[in-house]
């Protein structure tokens, strides 16, 4: 059996880490598959971390480094580092030739990728498709790939409906849960001395641990005052010690992380930050935390696997499957003060003991290699999937 060229874009250190079990489950799978992996966008970027060694330190070579960033956090140099993208993969992809692409999530580097994968006529498998994310042109980006990709694993059924909604058949569309809980189940976390020797960071009687992202749907003042009054409520909290990873490579992105510069030069004792933690530090850093802050799709897919209050702020994560131990603020002072209070309050930490996590069970790579061996997808053309809608009004009636 002739093996399939497999690869994984990733443009990011939050989508690397979710995509980690995934290549790992395509190497292990070696008879069936070769894998191949292109980093692109924050991944080679001095500011965001340089995270693409993440990935070449989880043992995986990668085959191409695709530079497609332009310096600046605008609306006009999201779109032009946009177009480079598509032009400088359109050419890379060419070159490999992959037999299938898989795309995780919503972010621009990966909707570049599908555009180039688009024209050149090489089927994409999406993951995480279907979801709603209001507050974000991720929402956008996210749809727009359903419709270019030929299969889709998503990580909730309400999410399997949606993107058949959206006129995908549905023998292509698999729930299969979400890939983080995989490194859940699978990552051997430090110990409480390691973790704080490797931040070189003590830990406090309180610990929140804080990403908050750029909502860019929105004007850029929203998400700096949001994330103004963010700090105000946790310079209130008394006894208390902050982790703060840094957002995102997004629109609107720099001034957030000059304001957690500013606030850690003024809070050294009990604050600290990251341009990233990579994924082993990141889900032993939720073992200890009594409370997850922010706005990041980690506090509503990751943490509650680890029975802690997230405190969502502000519409970026507004229309997401959610535990119950997620917490949404509306982004004003006193929101965020009241959610800050729930969380803490020895009621609900006991209520959040009880959680089931909507996202799955830490089994989704073999899931999703399992059906990738099992179909033949050589064909690229489409067909609309239309609902019946004489049903559909008929059930409302």
């Amino acid at each position: 059996m002739k093996k399939k060229r497999v690869c994984i874009i990733t443009g990011s250190r939050a989508e690397w880490g979710l995509s980690y079990p995934l290549a790992k489950e395509i190497k292990k799978n070696k008879d069936a598959f070769i894998l191949q992996i292109i980093a692109t966008g924050a991944h080679l970027s001095r500011d965001y971390g340089l995270t693409y060694k993440e990935i070449e330190m989880d043992g995986f070579r990668i085959d191409n480094r695709v530079n497609m960033f332009l310096p600046g956090d605008t609306e006009e140099i999201i779109a032009k580092s946009v177009s480079l993208g598509i032009t400088k993969l359109t050419s890379t992809l060419k070159s490999q030739k992959p037999d299938l692409v898989f795309l995780l999530g919503d972010r621009f580097e990966i909707f570049s990728a599908a555009v180039a994968c688009l024209f050149l006529k090489i089927p994409i498998a999406h993951i995480h498709g279907g979801e709603l994310t209001l507050g974000s042109l991720d929402d956008t980006i996210r749809h727009a790939i359903t419709k270019m990709a030929h299969l889709h694993f998503v990580s909730t059924e309400t999410y399997r409906k949606r993107v058949i909604q959206m006129g995908e058949t549905p023998e292509r569309v698999f729930d299969v849960g979400a890939l983080g809980l995989d490194n859940i189940a699978n990552t051997q976390l430090v110990s409480k001395v390691e973790f704080e020797k490797k931040l070189n960071f003590k830990l406090g009687q309180r610990n929140i641990l804080i990403t908050f992202n750029p909502s860019t749907r929105e004007k850029k003042n929203v998400s700096e005052r949001q994330f103004k009054y963010l700090l105000k409520a946790i310079s209130d909290l008394q006894n208390t010690k902050i982790i703060f990873t840094n957002p995102n490579a997004d629109m609107y992105s720099i001034c957030l992380r000059k304001l957690i510069d500013g606030y850690i030069s003024k809070n050294m004792d009990r604050a600290v930050t990251f341009t990233s933690l990579g994924r082993k530090l990141y889900l032993s850093a939720l073992q200890f935390m009594d409370v997850v802050a922010g706005n990041s799709s980690s506090g509503i897919i990751e943490a509650p696997s680890f029975s802690i209050p997230t405190v969502n702020i502000g519409k970026r994560q507004e229309g997401r499957v959610k535990a119950i131990s997620v917490i949404d603020a509306n982004g004003d002072p006193e929101s965020i003060r009241r959610a800050f209070k729930k969380a803490f309050s020895i009621s609900f930490k006991k209520k959040c003991k009880n959680i089931v996590n909507p996202y799955g069970d830490g089994n989704t790579a073999a899931k999703i290699i399992g059906i990738v061996k099992r179909l033949k997808l050589t064909e690229t053309k489409k067909k609309f999937f239309d609902l019946n809608y004489n049903s559909l009004i008929q059930n409302r009636r």
